[in-house]
């Protein structure tokens, strides 16, 4: 009787590990090809896992919260499609006295197998399962192995997970790891044995929240968690500095009005201002290298590909920051059937994870929101990000041969956050300048 192991598929570039949020099927299941069998999430994309082949769910090897790292088999599936859920209950039951059959001792031995491949990867340290992400993360952030055992885990058997590394993160303070300290070991003997633990971790104060009878107490979601940590490391990562610079969006205005009827009816696509702004953010760009790399440590990666990343809402309120892959290379019609796509996905929570990988330069729309303008925090590893503000209908002076004269026009502000370690005022402002003068510029006879 044939078993099929269900392994954690690769989900995208840099993409090594995922969280368990929910079994759909069940030990006994019948299962489909193509169904989805349980649904995971990577920093901020959820998705299924589905089976490649019919059969029965007979094993799951991971709990609701655990890390999975990719390649590791997940659950074993009997692909014969003869078993019933009452035979793979009394196969595997430890106390029945008749000897099973070979084939139900083949998918025991199978089963026992993966189980054995999936543990191989958890390190045990005295009783306690750490997986090698909690191990490095504990080793990046110089918590010690006393430090890491006095963590509560809130996954399978008292695990340590990812979140709880996160949540402690956020929270420690240095009486916490004191006390955890003291209470197996003398001081003194720990601060031998990791010395570089107490330097490396200075101490923090952080006071304490009142909370009153009519308060309500809500609870962070995974990636509210994620996010808030994502936004204090690049602050805490790259030296932010914002450059603004004013806008005339007017040809823009009166092209788009024009052109946006025939546009939908031809396209099926409503003409929105993002793709717009977006093909002149690939342009200066393509002007400025050097506003498309990367930081790592000492060395500056210039990124060969223009991938922009556009903030969309997802149904819950939060952003995500989906990718259009070679921006620079798309024309106007391609660049807003590949907005409109990415924000719909974002809306309908049906993002992949590979669409929010590999962007190189950001871009964010707080005018959506009222907001004139903003000054965004760069996501990392980036080195700048793009904030566009509302569009406004404001009185200007417009210089014309026969003088100046006032008169209505539409606005709106550019917020250029980037990192001063690399970038310098000069490149940041000349980067932003550069697409205002291309969005001034607009050809009002362009077709679409």
């Amino acid at each position: 009787m044939a078993t099929f192991e269900l392994k954690l598929p690769k989900m995208g570039e840099s993409v090594a590990e995922a969280t368990l949020t929910n079994w759909l099927k069940e030990v006994g299941d019948t299962i489909e090809a193509d169904e989805a069998v349980l649904e995971i999430a990577t920093d901020k994309v959820d998705s299924e896992v589905p089976s490649e082949v019919d059969g029965v769910l007979i094993e799951k090897l991971f709990e609701v919260d655990d890390v999975i790292q990719v390649g590791q088999t997940i659950a074993i599936i009997q692909i014969n499609g003869e078993a019933s859920a009452t035979d793979i209950t009394e196969a595997s039951d430890t106390e029945m006295t008749a000897p099973a059959p070979k084939t139900v001792a083949a998918v025991q031995d199978t089963v026992t197998v993966a189980k054995e491949s999936t543990q191989s990867a958890i390190e045990n340290t005295e009783g306690r399962f750490y997986s090698p992400l909690v191990k490095n993360m504990a080793k990046e952030e110089g918590i010690s192995q006393t430090e890491l055992d006095a963590i509560a885990g809130t996954g399978k058997d008292g695990r340590v997970t990812k979140n709880d590394m996160l949540s402690y993160l956020e929270n420690r303070t240095s009486t916490p790891q004191q006390s955890a300290e003291v209470k197996t070991e003398p001081k003194t003997v720990v601060e031998a044995k990791n010395p570089a633990t107490a330097k490396a971790a200075p101490a923090k104060t952080t006071a304490p929240v009142l909370v009153n009878g009519g308060d309500e107490i809500i609870e962070m979601t995974r990636m509210g968690k994620l996010i808030a940590h994502h936004m204090v490391a690049s602050v805490q990562t790259s030296a932010h500095v914002q450059s603004f610079i004013e806008a005339d969006v007017t040809n823009i205005w009166n092209w788009r009005k024009k052109v946006k009827d025939g546009f939908a009816k031809r396209e099926g696509e409503n003409l929105t201002f993002t793709p717009i702004f977006m093909e002149a953010v690939a342009k200066a760009l393509k002007d400025f290298p050097m506003m498309n790399i990367a930081l790592d440590g000492d060395r500056i990666i210039k990124r060969k590909n223009i991938n922009l990343g556009m903030a969309a809402a997802l149904p819950d309120g939060n952003l995500i920051v989906p990718v259009i892959k070679n921006a620079d290379q798309l024309n106007l019609v391609g660049m807003s059937k590949a907005v409109n796509d990415l924000a719909g996905r974002a809306r309908n929570n049906a993002l992949k994870p590979d669409d929010i990988q590999g962007g190189t330069y950001t871009v964010t729309n707080v005018g959506t929101f009222g907001s004139i303008m903003g000054t965004p925090i760069i996501n990392q590893p980036q080195v700048g990000i793009l904030a566009l503000g509302a569009i406004r209908k404001v009185p200007a002076v417009i210089e014309t041969p026969d003088g100046d004269f006032i008169g209505i026009r539409y606005k709106m502000f550019l917020s250029h956050s980037y990192d001063h370690r690399v970038v310098n005022g000069a490149l940041g402002g000349q980067f932003v300048k550069a697409v205002s003068d291309y969005l001034e510029a607009w050809d009002m006879k362009r077709e679409i």
